[in-house]
């Protein structure tokens, strides 16, 4: 759910936005003259460091989990260690929707060997075909973009193709030009590979199939040290464009659900071991899962630190009332990847309605979401400064915000320079599932890349955003106690000269996130 939004973005709607980011700019200028620090100074890791310099989380979710006992650290080399072979750990679900598994193994030399396996269901049971994708990868900075994040670039090789039925061949032939299907696909045999780009061929049809690797620009692998003495390696690679037509050309700044080293993965993971014997010849059939019936009524929080597309991270605490068709957000946003350093808090609460099961994804169920109410509370100056500047009657109460002091936007239907307008209609779809340890598992429908609003049912998601976890006990107005606690971290991150790299995120963290919230 976006917290609020207006139905389009008009080109009014958008110069609010605009205004918002300049004013964001302008304080954040404003700041880094008082500190001394310097603008350019954002990417400030060289590929001279030494790998030992990570960045430690100590971020908490805000209820407690029977699965987790304590914290969990979580280290990010800088640049990534990408030796080894990562894969999916479930079935995944892009745009489209599109259906499939992963298995990516990068060596020493920079040579890399992806295997894309491609179903024609959402359990990933039917296999269609699968890619097998060679090339290089490069390195190059740290993103100055998405801070945490590493840019590269990628050199294709060689891209083949093996079609697993003559029902999957029908169907790649109807997309693809009469080029690609006379030289490949015409002749094709199920089981059989054949090449569909080499360093000799133009990309045609690896356009026409929607393929692209735009995925590798962006690069970050995390390690999460247990207390137990274990470890899980995440490799999150850029996320894919919700447009189909952009997805080609779109260079991220957001991640996908991560894949895990093959070595160091969650225990148990059926779906890692399958993905991890595949081959372009023999795709993994993953085991057939029960569905699992959506029930809503709790309490729903982020399993991390969440990443959008142009640099939001966040995590998200849900709160649903069946009974009233009630719900309430928050929506915690940082100027961080590990989610320790807040910037800003959005709440917002409303309605909902439960619609028909979706036709595009099995087990999940559309749903229509009325925003009626919004309150955010600035957790740094820059924030406070730049509600404080808004118009009376534009932003809550004009001159009225503090840092640490949550307003209600209800009153002035929301806020003009963030691009909140209350009362607010959103389509969604949600999916429940159950994680490797059998707990509960809620996906609600990914948001648009590009910022807007799915305030009709043709806008509506085919895919999902990262899943959350259920949590005991609920009560639809959650404590205050983390906002206070937010606060204290606040106070002491600006005690320190390296917060010049958080405000700077906010000018896109707080522009985008207004942007309507884009939860």
């Amino acid at each position: 759910m976006k917290s609020a939004q207006a139905g389009n973005m008009s080109s009014g709607r958008f110069s609010h936005l605009l205004r918002g980011v300049w004013l964001l700019w302008l304080w954040q200028a404003v700041f880094v003259v008082g500190t001394g620090s310097k603008l350019w100074e954002v990417p400030a890791v060289s590929f001279s460091s030494s790998s030992n310099l990570s960045e430690s989380l100590q971020w908490e979710s805000h209820c407690q989990y029977r699965h987790l006992q304590d914290r969990v650290k979580i280290t990010a080399d800088v640049p990534p260690r990408l030796d080894g072979t990562w894969v999916s750990t479930r079935c995944e679900v892009r745009p489209g929707p599109e259906f499939l598994t992963r298995s990516y193994t990068f060596h020493s030399s920079r040579h890399f060997q992806a295997l894309q396996h491609y179903y024609s269901d959402s359990g990933c049971e039917d296999p269609a075909y699968s890619l097998m994708i060679r090339g290089k990868i490069r390195l190059r900075q740290a993103s100055w973009i998405t801070r945490g994040g590493t840019e590269a670039e990628h050199h294709l090789s060689k891209v083949g193709i093996v079609v697993h039925s003559l029902a999957a061949k029908q169907r790649l032939t109807s997309r693809l030009p009469p080029s690609c299907v006379g030289l490949s696909l015409g002749r094709a045999v199920p089981g059989k590979l054949y090449e569909l780009y080499n360093t000799r061929a133009g990309r045609g049809c690896l356009t026409a199939l929607g393929f692209s690797m735009m995925e590798m620009g962006l690069v970050r692998v995390e390690t999460q040290h247990h207390s137990h003495g274990g470890q899980v390696q995440e490799l999150l690679l850029g996320d894919i464009h919700t447009d189909w037509t952009q997805r080609t050309q779109y260079r991220p700044t957001g991640y996908q659900q991560p894949l895990q080293n093959a070595m160091h993965h969650n225990h148990p993971c059926s779906v890692c071991a399958l993905v991890y014997r595949s081959s372009e010849h023999r795709p993994p059939v993953l085991p057939h899962s029960p569905a699992v019936p959506l029930s809503l009524s709790g309490r729903w929080v982020s399993q991390r630190c969440e990443t959008r597309p142009t640099v939001l991270f966040l995590t998200r605490d849900f709160t649903f009332d069946p009974d009233q068709h009630a719900w309430e957000g928050i929506y915690r946003h940082y100027s961080d990847p590990t989610c320790t350093q807040p910037t800003f808090t959005l709440r917002a609460s409303g309605h909902y309605a439960q619609g028909n099961p979706s036709a595009k994804l099995s087990g999940a169920f559309e749903f229509v979401f009325k925003v009626t109410q919004v309150r955010v509370t600035a957790l740094d100056e820059p924030t406070a400064k730049l509600l404080n500047s808004t118009r009376p009657g534009k932003c809550g109460r004009a001159g009225g915000w503090e840092v640490g002091l949550e307003q209600d936007l209800t009153p002035t239907d929301g806020c003009t320079v963030l691009g909140i307008k209350l009362p607010h209609k959103e389509y969604e779809l949600f999916k429940a599932e159950t994680d490797h340890r059998k707990h509960p598992l809620l996906f609600i429908g990914e948001r648009p890349t590009e910022g807007s609003s799915p305030d009709r049912p043709l806008r509506r998601a085919t895919s999902f955003q990262a899943p959350m976890v259920h949590c005991t006990g609920g009560g639809l107005h959650p404590s205050h106690s983390n906002f206070n606690h937010a606060f204290k971290q606040v106070q002491l991150a600006a005690s320190g000269s390296a917060s010049l790299a958080q405000l700077m995120l906010l000018v896109f963290g707080c522009a985008l996130c207004s942007w309507l919230c884009v939860y």
